[in-house]
């Protein structure tokens, strides 16, 4: 893969679970310990497909391939059970953000969070950390009607941003994360975390890094030869 970028963004949107914190480690292991509870044998390849979904797009998937007699209510509170114990302490943040931040700062770009979480979450997770005010926009569950894998997350970030989506860098670690962004029209960088990076991902996404420290020299070199 050619790990260089088009050209130089004119804004920067940020997913937030497994790209800006360390969340979707907890999400997973919480999800498979609530299958062990109940039995269920739900793989983790299952939740690699739709990590950085929301609830229905996450439960439409297990009762299309495991029937609708899939007892839901009973798996979800079994989930939650679990993430609360894990999260108890709080989250930590990914590597590399506070710089990648500061990055941005010294480019004057601006720069907002697209998720599939909702406010409230927002807040928890990024508060502690001292980290809302330096986004422009917080784009989450209720500010659209069409979750990831729709363009709409991204292309709602793009618009409060007031920048035309391909001039935005798009940064991901979930399949329909980087769907949805790839199909707003951004230059879309997969960043890894509990689901691989597939060939698919490879053909979609105009990088894969390894963390957002790699992201930072993409743009320090983008700055560079511009």
């Amino acid at each position: 893969m050619n790990m260089t970028l088009p050209r130089m963004p004119k804004a920067v949107v940020f997913d937030m679970d497994g790209v800006l914190i360390d969340t979707e480690t907890l999400y997973r292991d919480s999800f498979l310990a609530a299958s062990q509870d109940g039995g269920h044998d739900l793989p983790v390849e299952l939740y690699q497909r739709v990590c950085g979904s929301p609830w229905d797009v996450i439960s439409g998937t297990i009762i299309a391939e495991h029937g609708a007699d899939f007892p839901m209510d009973a798996f979800r509170d079994a989930w939650l059970r679990h993430l609360a114990v894990s999260m108890a302490g709080g989250v930590e943040l990914k590597a590399g953000v506070v710089k990648m931040l500061d990055l941005l700062d010294d480019l004057k770009l601006p720069r907002a969070i697209a998720t599939s979480s909702r406010h409230e979450s927002v807040n928890r997770h990024l508060g502690p950390h001292n980290l809302l005010a330096r986004f422009d926009h917080i784009v989450a569950r209720e500010d659209y009607t069409e979750p990831k894998p729709s363009p709409m997350p991204y292309l709602t970030a793009a618009q409060r941003l007031g920048v035309d989506p391909a001039e935005c860098l798009a940064l991901e670690d979930s399949y329909h994360g980087v769907q949805s962004a790839s199909s707003a029209g951004m230059m879309t960088v997969m960043v890894p975390d509990v689901a691989p990076a597939t060939e698919r991902m490879r053909e979609t996404c105009i990088a894969i890094c390894s963390g957002l420290s790699e992201v930072a020299a993409l743009l320090r070199d983008e700055r560079t030869l511009g």
